[in-house]
């Protein structure tokens, strides 16, 4: 039976990607509200926007007045909550945007979810589910190899891992989850929370490390690589992670949390180096792209390593990725180099590929 589906930030890189899943793959209803800052891209939906099935609604989740007449006009069933700033470099540089959507925002969400969700008669009520979606950021860092001795073996998050958020995107995440929990506990709104690894793959915003490295390559510029590069992050396929999301909040069990992963843990540098000879092989140079890598100052507070547990989801809803990173990887240059028209028109806009983080 199809369901309406509310998804915050349906414009951004991994919303859209849900959007474009829930058409393309389900027979649900999408309602898409997306307030349209410089990260959020009606572009990356222009493949099911023409849906009749797929409804755009252009709001702050800021503000409730608003956030009012779309749950009241759109009756959803499930909400998706993915709205948020999202790029730890920028709350470096600015912390109180990340704080107004991330904890004003979700509070606001929160409280007009439950004031529908107390007013729908009691068979949509038992089905109605708000589903938030975050960051494994949240759990700060992992020790890294190079910190303890040859062969010992390295945790991973878990659903029970304590929170000890480094930035202020992630201490705004573990804001936003911990209020979800709280209207739970304290209100029995039917809340349940995923927390992910890094996502890349096709409509990633250039700011971010592989999307920024393919274009900076191509443009024949500087690599930045951040300190040694010896940062480790597990590596999830953006189009893995919204079939996740999509399993989770149509069968996910109220008040649980959800890891997502890809296994796939690789240094950054690794991750660049791939890009490079990935690119020598499709669009072959002169040089090789590698010798254009440059190795910069360090962000401040750099979390070393990040690798997630997700052997809860596979037991208990049977999700597993479909991508390895070496897959994934070549599908997201590819789609790069097919796919000109979309970044150029970002790179005339809002991000020119200009240092952020800096913290100055």
């Amino acid at each position: 039976m199809s369901k309406t589906i509310l998804v915050t930030g349906g414009a951004g890189f991994i919303g859209s990607a849900v959007v474009r899943y829930l058409i393309n793959d389900t027979d649900h209803n999408v309602v898409n509200v997306d307030k349209l800052t410089y990260a959020g891209n009606l572009e990356s939906l222009q493949t099911v926007s023409d849906s009749d099935r797929y409804h755009f609604e252009k709001v702050d989740i800021c503000d409730a007045d608003a956030l009012k007449h779309v749950f009241n006009n759109h009756q959803p069933d499930i909400v998706m909550h993915l709205a948020a700033e999202s790029h730890v470099d920028r709350s470096i540089d600015g912390p109180g945007e990340f704080i107004q959507t991330n904890v004003v925002g979700t509070y606001t969400l929160l409280e007009q979810a439950r004031a529908y969700w107390l007013a729908l008669e009691e068979s949509k009520k038992a089905q109605f589910k708000f589903h938030h979606i975050s960051t494994d950021e949240v759990y700060g860092d992992l020790p890294h190899p190079d910190e303890v001795a040859p062969g010992t073996k390295l945790p991973l998050f878990t659903e029970s891992t304590p929170y000890a958020p480094s930035s202020p995107y992630s201490a705004s995440k573990a804001s936003s989850d911990q209020l979800v929990r709280a209207w739970l506990r304290t209100y029995g709104l039917p809340t349940l929370v995923t927390n992910c690894s890094n996502n890349y793959g096709p409509y990633h915003f250039p700011e971010k490390l592989i999307p920024l490295v393919i274009l900076n390559a191509l443009a024949g510029k500087p690599l930045p690589v951040y300190g040694k590069g010896n940062q480790i992050r597990d590596w999830l396929y953006v189009e893995d992670h919204a079939r996740a999301l999509v399993l989770v909040a149509l069968e996910g069990k109220i008040g649980e949390t959800y890891n997502i992963g890809g296994h796939n843990e690789k240094q950054n540098i690794e991750v660049v180096q791939t890009i490079c000879n990935i690119l020598d092989d499709l669009v072959p140079k002169s040089a090789n792209y590698a010798d254009q890598i440059t190795y910069v100052q360090d962000r401040p507070g750099h979390d070393m390593r990040y690798a997630i547990d997700a052997s809860k989801i596979q037991r208990e809803l049977g999700w597993t990725p479909q991508e390895t990173f070496e897959s994934g990887i070549r599908k997201t240059v590819m789609w790069y180099l097919e796919n000109e028209s979309w970044w150029k028109a970002v790179q005339d806009g809002s991000y020119q590929g200009e240092r952020l983080g800096t913290g100055r």
